[in-house]
């Protein structure tokens, strides 16, 4: 069974991490997470997939629709720490493209005008 908590991190940042698997039973719970923490205000997330061990392509939807509503919130959704499989998923299905992956979640919350990001 797969487990997923957030960490707010101050101004706006949070650490969403999970274990397990993020697939189609996962998926609605990781969905209610981050919309839950965009709507406290939480809108600069990091997703720490360390402990997913693995994902599926509605692991992959979750993922894209956890980007748009963080974006739509004025945010941002980064990817930090990816096991093996899930950067091999990202890969074959081109989403690395579309996802910012960091090392840790610590490099992934850091957001402003060092990293190029703007804000």
């Amino acid at each position: 069974m797969s487990q997923f908590t957030i960490e707010p991190r101050g101004q706006g940042r949070a650490v969403l991490g999970g274990t397990g698997r993020l697939n189609a039973v996962a998926a609605p719970a990781f969905r209610a997470l981050v919309a839950e923490a965009t709507a406290s205000g939480l809108t600069r997330i990091a997703v720490d997939l360390s402990g997913i061990s693995f994902i599926d392509s509605t692991g992959l939807g979750a993922l894209v629709g956890a980007l748009k509503t963080a974006r739509q919130a004025g945010g941002d959704l980064r990817i930090a720490a990816p096991t093996a499989q899930v950067t091999m998923v990202l890969e074959l299905s081109n989403m690395d493209r579309v996802f910012r992956t960091y090392d840790s979640a610590e490099d992934a919350l850091v957001f402003g005008a060092a990293t190029g990001d703007g804000d």
